[in-house]
């Protein structure tokens, strides 16, 4: 007796492409979950009672939080340039506009190439937990540095977006270049680092923390205001 054929497999059933908007508002709704906000008494004191235990845990934040900012912020910006370039379109704008999404497209593709990156935050706390000292040193280098990329790359967009919205006539205010974040002086600070024993490293932790919470703080700003300028134009 003729077997009859197998059922043909199930196409694959593609994600849902979110638009531009519903982009912006799942990135905007998701910096509670990305932008953690370090407190470095608080930190130090756990990190005391537990002899260096939560310190390992410190290494985990420190890194998760830097990477999940960043490519949280990659997404809303680049959200947020195809939302102006449809809006661009219907007013007749995108000659005029090209030049500023061209630059756009520059920085995020930089931003892009930092997602590639190893910053994996469990790989560098067990890599803390077995190396403990010098991990740590090495963590306080990436991050920083990530950080002055991540600043200026994203300073730029945000640059070029504000010009873009306030011509679409919902003015978002440009960042201010002077609070682009500079690079620690590594050297000096590995010197001084040998030189008290280590406890300067709790120092250089301490800038480490508060210096990504103002980078998120500043943000944070610009994003209020880019939500408002959506609304607007989505009216």
């Amino acid at each position: 007796m003729t077997q009859p054929p197998p059922p043909p497999e199930p196409l694959p059933i593609a994600a849902p492409v979110l638009a531009p908007l519903d982009r912006i508002q799942a990135a905007y709704q998701r910096r509670s979950e990305t932008d953690y906000i370090f407190s470095f008494w608080t930190a130090l004191g756990w990190t005391l009672l537990t002899c260096g235990v939560f310190g390992i845990y410190v290494v985990y934040q420190l890194v998760r939080r830097s990477r999940d900012h960043n490519l949280r912020r990659l997404e809303e910006l680049d959200a947020a340039t195809a939302f102006a370039w449809d809006q661009a379109g219907a007013r007749g704008l995108h000659d005029e506009l090209q030049p500023n999404f061209e630059r756009v497209a520059a920085y995020l593709a930089s931003m892009r190439q930092m997602a590639t990156e190893f910053r994996d935050p469990v790989i560098w706390t067990v890599l803390a937990a077995v190396a403990s000292g010098i991990v740590q040193v090495i963590v306080y280098v990436l991050v920083d540095s990530d950080l002055v990329k991540h600043d200026h790359q994203e300073g730029g967009a945000e640059h070029e977006l504000s010009l873009i919205y306030t011509r679409l006539g919902a003015p978002i205010p440009s960042p201010d270049p002077a609070t682009l974040h500079q690079a620690h002086n590594y050297v000096p600070r590995v010197i001084v680092l040998l030189l008290t024993c280590g406890v300067y490293g709790f120092w250089w932790e301490y800038d480490i923390m508060v210096e990504l919470n103002r980078h998120f703080e500043k943000d944070w700003v610009w994003e209020d205001s880019l939500a408002g300028a959506v609304q607007m134009l989505s009216r």
